[in-house]
């Protein structure tokens, strides 16, 4: 048997191209964890201070990195949070993240949220996800 993700925007609500209503998978499949991801660089240090495009085009390579370790890329997304530092523009985020995501087909499912402060004072987003890979 061969794991199935369903991407369901169904009737009676609205539908986005940049993400999905809610997303069904069945079947034999691999899911991934990846914990919030802020824009650090390898050895530790911020990337793009100020800069909530920088940060979050930062956030999303460091997603990818940790997708590809456990056998998924960006395409086996189905659920994405990210927290936003209050005051924040949300839609220069959205911006990067539309830039990275690009027209890839069944976005996923995503929740927005505004918070007071992130673990580090510089950190302006953080994103988390939940991928799944179907078995073949």
């Amino acid at each position: 048997m061969y794991g199935n993700v369903q991407h369901l925007n169904p009737a009676g609500l609205h539908k986005n191209p940049a993400y999905t209503q809610a997303v069904v998978v069945s079947g034999n499949a691999t899911t991934i964890y990846v914990g919030g991801q802020n824009a650090v660089d390898a050895s530790g240090n911020i990337v793009g201070k100020g800069d909530i495009r920088a940060q979050t085009e930062k956030a999303l390579k460091n997603l990818e990195t940790a997708l590809a370790a456990g056998g998924a890329g960006l395409q086996h997304v189905v659920k994405w949070n990210v927290y936003i530092l209050h005051g924040q523009s949300a839609q220069a985020g959205f911006e990067a993240f539309q830039k990275v995501w690009g027209q890839r087909a069944n976005p996923p499912v995503i929740s927005s949220i505004f918070v007071p402060a992130l673990a580090h004072p510089d950190f302006l987003v953080e994103i988390d996800a939940v991928a799944v890979v179907p078995q073949k």
